[in-house]
């Protein structure tokens, strides 16, 4: 009988009576869908106003999470491979200290000079000069040129080409010129400049 009462009263229910200062006159249905309209929008901005805030929050967090995850990877990688990089750091300083021991000091230049004379002359070049140009400081260490203008044929200027490179100091060769001064392939002059370095670990 309730039930056939609420379908009755809800046919004989017009909007035009709702009386807001009287809602418990209301129909039931009228007041549960009421309820139900408030219930949704209690919901619907609860969500805007708390659930939202806590899902950026909730992404923020996952991402900050695959961050760390990436930065442990990297950590646990290195940690596992500590050992090759302690041997290829010592490696590394073991090749720079033969690199470095191949520079000459400041007392061992005048004894490159004679090196260098002396290559040019176990290969039959007349060495006209062999001058020590001004040094050119680096950020790392300082270049020392010398300058060097020889006379001999082609095949003695090859020779002592080769000879240089097999100083036991590092010296490059740089700004080649070769001229026939009196038309003679067997007179040859050739003007070259000779570089080394020194270490500068007293400056650093």
């Amino acid at each position: 009988m309730a039930f056939e009462d609420t379908i009755r009263s809800l046919k004989e229910f017009d909007v035009n009576d709702l009386d807001f200062e009287n809602v418990g006159s209301w129909p039931f249905p009228i007041k549960l869908l009421i309820w139900v309209v408030i219930l949704v929008g209690a919901l619907a901005a609860g969500y805007y106003y708390h659930i939202e805030d806590l899902q950026l929050t909730l992404d923020g967090e996952r991402k900050q999470e695959e961050k760390l995850k990436k930065e442990f990877e990297d950590k646990a990688f290195q940690a596992a491979n500590l050992d090759a990089y302690r041997q290829q750091m010592q490696d590394m300083e073991e090749s720079f200290g033969a690199l470095v021991s191949q520079l000459p000091s400041d007392t061992e230049v005048p004894g490159l000079l004679e090196d260098i004379t002396n290559k040019g002359l176990l290969n039959g070049l007349n060495i006209g000069t062999i001058d020590l140009l001004p040094e050119q400081a680096k950020e790392f260490y300082i270049e020392l040129p010398i300058g060097i203008v020889a006379t001999g044929s082609y095949h003695d200027l090859g020779a002592f080409i080769s000879g240089m490179a097999a100083l036991p100091r590092i010296v490059t060769l740089h700004d080649f010129k070769i001229s026939a001064p009196a038309g003679d392939a067997n007179k040859l002059q050739m003007s070259i400049t000779a570089k080394t370095y020194r270490y500068r670990d007293d400056e650093l």
